[in-house]
């Protein structure tokens, strides 16, 4: 049975125009062995160009300017000689079992590359491809949705109104007031700060605050090293100074870990890049690998930060390529990765230089590219001057929201333990800034603070 489903795929090629049109974007050339391969590959060919099935005389007439061995010509012939005839099929039937013996061949094919890069046969590629090969082969499967049918479809679009999307709430209570809840998926997320004013600080406490609530997170660092900001993320969850970390004695230390680990369901892994050299792509084969030696997937993911990323794409500064284009095009690998992934990203960018100063900073004043901003989901600036440095506060202001009205709370006042690496709400007497948005509302009278109850976490 499972020798004759090349056969059948190939017969349904030739002679049903719906199958053809369903399978075709999902079949490869190097599923299909001996002659079979180079008739599916006229087959595929005609149908690109001509936009529709081939006669079996149009097919053989192809074979024949294909200029192919005397044997294999033969053969070729005999194939299309066995599938000229139409046979009726069961579609669900024919879908079935094409996408089964696809997923077959693509694994087996897998498999069989493996082995040739472990023997060493595979001068181009390393054993640290395979976590990618053998993905990808894992997961081919069709996908037949053709798109959303407004009239046809209304019923699903209703439910889906009334269906509650997944998010990953902050511990902040104003950032889930303006993402109406928290973060959702397939998303890139980004905040713009001067250097030193916490864009890392507020990475660490999100992914802190991620693991605490038993979500998975993946912490990718092209700053700083895995153990610096394993050491913030320390700081938050110890509920120790930062400087005080290497104080603690071995036991304490393990105590506390320990104690962490009992109350989350939750993991994080804190992996480095050098600045500037890694992309999408490495964070691809990360992620596949991960999924492979850890059974990990992550809920979000952090990455520090933006700008300091590679393109897969775009190779650097050279041949005319600006900044804008460069940053751009990181920001849409970075995004389809959200996407792909199906996570949330959180990641950061710095101010320009007549930003840095700013006390009402906008999305004019993200440096090197424009084209970051159009590309983030959600983008607000993290604002600190002298005044709020005494109070130890943060300004938040929104630039770009695409989950809620960012004239809503369009600035509003966290506080901040910078010893402790941690944000906490404060008062709403404190904010005393109007949520209509506009820019006469006061932002330089903050009133008291008061810091967060963190519960059982504050070990």
């Amino acid at each position: 049975m499972i020798a004759n489903v090349p056969t059948t795929i190939l017969r349904n090629l030739l002679t049903n125009d719906e199958f053809t049109r369903k399978t075709i974007p999902f079949l490869k050339k190097e599923y299909f062995e001996g002659a079979q391969r180079f008739v599916f590959d006229e087959i595929l060919k005609f149908v690109s160009k001509y936009n529709k099935l081939p006669t079996p005389e149009a097919l053989s007439i192809e074979l024949d300017n294909a200029n192919l061995p005397e044997q294999t010509h033969i053969q070729a012939h005999e194939v299309v000689d066995s599938i000229k005839e139409p046979v009726q099929d069961d579609q669900s039937w024919l879908l079935e079992s094409c996408e089964k013996w696809c997923q077959d061949r693509a694994i087996y094919l897998a498999i069989m590359k493996s082995i040739e890069i472990i023997d060493g046969r595979d001068e181009k590629q390393t054993k640290n491809a395979l976590p990618e090969i053998l993905s990808d082969a894992l997961a081919v499967s069709f996908d037949t949705n053709i798109g959303h049918d407004y009239v046809g479809n209304a019923d699903d679009r209703y439910d889906f109104y009334h269906t509650a999307e997944e998010k990953l709430p902050f511990d902040l209570d104003k950032f889930n007031t303006i993402t109406k809840g928290g973060l959702p998926k397939k998303s890139l997320n980004i905040a713009l700060a001067g250097t030193g004013v916490g864009k890392s600080l507020f990475m660490c406490h999100c992914a802190a605050g991620a693991l605490t609530d038993g979500k998975n997170v993946l912490y990718l660092t092209m700053e700083m090293s895995e153990e610096r900001i394993a050491e913030r993320i320390d700081a938050n969850l110890f509920n120790v100074p930062i400087d005080q970390l290497e104080n603690l004695s071995k036991k304490m230390f393990d105590d506390k870990v320990n104690k962490i680990s009992s109350k989350t369901t939750g993991q994080l892994i804190i992996k480095e890049y050098p600045t500037g050299s890694a992309h999408v792509g490495h964070f691809r084969a990360l992620l596949n690998e991960l999924k492979l030696k850890k059974d990990f997937a992550p809920d979000i993911i952090f990455i520090d930060y933006l700008n300091i990323c590679a393109s897969s794409r775009i190779k650097g500064l050279s041949g005319g390529i600006n900044t804008y284009s460069l940053i751009k095009s990181i920001a849409e690998e970075i995004r389809g990765l959200a996407v792909e992934f199906n996570v949330p990203v959180v990641s950061a960018t710095q101010t320009t230089r007549s930003g840095y100063g700013s006390s009402d900073v906008g999305l004019e004043d993200t440096s090197e590219s424009f084209g970051l901003p159009a590309t983030a989901d959600l983008m607000f600036a993290l604002i600190s001057n002298e005044e709020l440095e005494g109070l130890n506060q943060i300004l938040v202001k929104q630039l770009k929201n695409r989950y809620n009205d960012p004239g809503i709370n369009k600035r509003f006042i966290v506080g901040v333990d910078r010893a402790r690496m941690r944000l906490y709400d404060v008062e709403d007497s404190a904010q005393n800034i109007s949520d209509s948005g506009q820019d006469s509302a006061p932002i330089n009278t903050f009133g008291t603070r008061e810091k967060k109850d963190y519960g059982d976490f504050k070990v």
